[in-house]
């Protein structure tokens, strides 16, 4: 599906991007910054009116993926990547589709298709095979590193309760309206960080600024927006693992801008995560088949 494909393209590029712009603005502010900027982007295109606006249960749904994923995950992903570079990070968090795969699975009933957990354990793999090519030498374990990998595994928690809180949401609102109240929730999360933005944006330079608008406009406005418009039309599980492309994407994208070269094991990985995600797809391409027939 393109929107998933753009989802994957843009997503990977914001694992670098927070990587480029790390040592200028601190998780909060940055956080911050880019639901700034994606809730004003957004408001051009939701088209906000009252009677748009979910109440009861789907509210709350809102609340809570927008208090989770676009606030608590944004912050723990920019913190991690302080310490760990683009490729890892993107790695580490990329088990939050397997929760969300499972969770869903057991919440809403989506089941556990055979091809769905095939493909999801070859990506898997591909993923932990990425995982030991990127990593150092060195044998010591440094308290830095230590924290990034658990912030990284906090965030692909965040992500995965937030995916599968987002998409019964979906059942009452077009998918750029949720996006843009889930911005909206994010932004006041982050809101006591708004004192440290206005004080980074005075130190920043123009490339920094410019990565910043980057990650509100287009990872967070447009990369979850074609997100969830393919996660209304199909299962949690299937969305999610398709996102197991998103390290290999992050880690060639990583090599390019930020010269992090990958080993030659990252780029086998990143062929069993492609193969993966084409065997996720093989029972509902059938399906499609068996119903036209």
């Amino acid at each position: 599906m393109p929107a998933l494909l753009a989802t994957v393209l843009l997503w990977a590029s914001a694992f670098v991007g927070i990587r480029a712009v790390g040592d200028t603005f601190s998780p909060g502010s940055l956080s911050l910054g880019r639901l700034v900027v994606g809730a004003l982007v957004l408001t051009l295109f939701a088209r906000p009116r009252r009677d748009r606006l979910p109440s009861g249960r789907p509210l709350l749904l809102v609340l809570f993926y927008g208090a989770v994923w676009f606030g608590a995950y944004n912050i723990a992903l920019n913190a991690a990547e302080r310490d760990l570079d683009a490729g890892t990070t993107a790695l580490i968090v990329n088990i939050g589709p397997i929760i969300a795969a499972l969770v869903a699975g057991f919440l809403y009933r989506e089941g556990f298709p055979k091809f769905l957990l095939i493909g999801m354990g070859v990506a898997f793999a591909g993923v932990v095979l990425i995982a030991v090519s990127t990593r150092q030498d060195s044998t010591a374990v440094d308290t830095a590193s230590t924290t990034g990998v658990l912030l990284c595994v906090a965030a692909a928690v965040f992500y995965a309760f937030g995916a599968v809180a987002q998409k019964p949401a979906l059942a009452h609102m077009e998918p750029v309206m949720s996006v843009w109240l889930g911005c909206l929730v994010g932004l006041a999360v982050c809101l006591p960080f708004a004192p440290a933005l206005v004080d980074e944006l005075g130190g920043a330079s123009f490339h920094d600024i410019a990565w910043l608008v980057y990650l509100g406009v287009f990872p967070t406005a447009i990369g979850f927006s074609t997100w969830s418009y393919a996660l209304k039309r199909i299962s949690t599980g299937q969305a999610a693992s398709t996102t197991y492309l998103v390290p290999a994407v992050a880690t060639l994208i990583s090599w390019a801008v930020l010269d992090e070269v990958p080993a030659a094991l990252a780029f086998v990985g990143g062929a069993m995560c492609l193969v993966g995600v084409a065997i996720t797809r093989v029972r509902s391409a059938a399906i499609r088949r068996t119903v036209k027939s």
